[in-house]
């Protein structure tokens, strides 16, 4: 493995808005090379415990580089377990470990800029590589599949809904008429045919041509709005008392869904409008801290460019 580099996005906000106690659990979905998870754990004292959960087994080994690291520097006696799965998992995984409520959670959404730069991964339409995009490489669906054995239905509502691309009828129309031929087997065939469907007055909208099919390609591959869809409310149920979750993400398709489940956390009340008074018995769980999404600072974006459409929402539990 080459060195995990990846620079945590928000994290003093993240941090901050934690409220950690130095005995407290946490769980990190998504722990990545773990830069949120130093920061949580240099926190944590004696009695303090980390969860770092991630679908990549490098992430995994890299986080406990730092994590080992960071328990060194501070010559702390707070634990940390780090688990390769899903954070779909994140209540069984704590269950199995007779923990039955946290007190917060992080999820930082999407792929890590590690994953992005090592070209053999293919996530990336900047480096020619095995069309990929797996973050679990254990995964049996790669991007490969998708391109070559799905149906030009399939495709185009793939490329359309996860993608937002206005072009993707014509890109899926391209893909098929392509891999008739040969298979589309490398990052950079995939980008010439998605050039090829795109009109060239059309290219210069919304930076490269390819970005929103790759986006969409690769939430395919990995499932990713259907994870973040099933874990949240389970995930909200397990804070304790003043249990805080946050997560971040990156694009509208994402947010919309945090957006979405963290008000149905609030307010859960499946009643018709017109009854005037709850009957369901369904009570609120929290509430959403944050009316507006919290955004990186002039000063981050400078350092990070890529935190320039990194959001993060934080939900309370009462």
């Amino acid at each position: 493995m080459g060195e995990f580099s990846h620079i945590p996005v928000l994290l003093n906000e993240c941090v901050d808005n934690l409220e950690i106690k130095t005995d407290g659990i946490y769980v990190d979905g998504t722990v990545g090379g773990g830069g949120h998870s130093g920061a949580i754990l240099r926190k944590l004292g004696e009695g303090g415990l980390l969860i770092g959960i991630d679908r990549d087994a490098e992430a995994i080994e890299a986080a406990g580089i730092e994590l080992n690291s960071v328990l060194r520097e501070t010559k702390s006696k707070a634990r940390f377990e780090l688990v390769h799965d899903n954070y779909v998992n994140m209540v069984e995984i704590c269950r199995e470990r007779g923990i039955g409520g946290v007190d917060g959670i992080l999820l930082d959404i999407g792929v890590s800029s590690h994953q992005f730069d090592s070209a053999e991964r293919g996530f990336s339409y900047r480096f020619d590589a095995p069309l990929d995009m797996r973050m679990d490489r254990g995964d049996r669906l790669t991007a490969a599949d998708v391109v070559n054995k799905y149906s030009e239905r399939e495709l185009s509502d793939i490329i359309f809904r996860y993608g937002e691309e206005r072009w993707a009828k014509r890109i899926a129309e391209f893909i098929v008429q392509r891999r008739k031929k040969a298979p589309i087997e490398t990052t950079f065939q995939l980008v010439d045919v998605i050039k090829g469907a795109i009109p060239k007055g059309a290219r210069s909208d919304g930076g490269h041509p390819a970005k929103r099919t790759f986006q969409a390609i690769r939430i395919e591959v990995n499932g990713e709005l259907d994870v973040l869809s099933n874990v949240i409310m389970g995930a909200v149920e397990m804070l304790k008392p003043s249990g805080v979750m946050e997560i971040i993400t990156f694009h509208s398709l994402e947010e919309g869904i945090v957006k979405k489940l963290f008000k149905k956390a609030e307010n859960p009340c499946e009643c018709p409008p017109e009854f005037p008074v709850c009957v369901c018995g369904k009570k609120p769980l929290g509430r959403m801290i944050t009316k507006h999404a919290i955004v990186a600072s002039p000063e981050e974006l400078e350092a990070n460019p890529r935190a320039a459409s990194a959001k993060l929402r934080i939900f309370k539990r009462f």
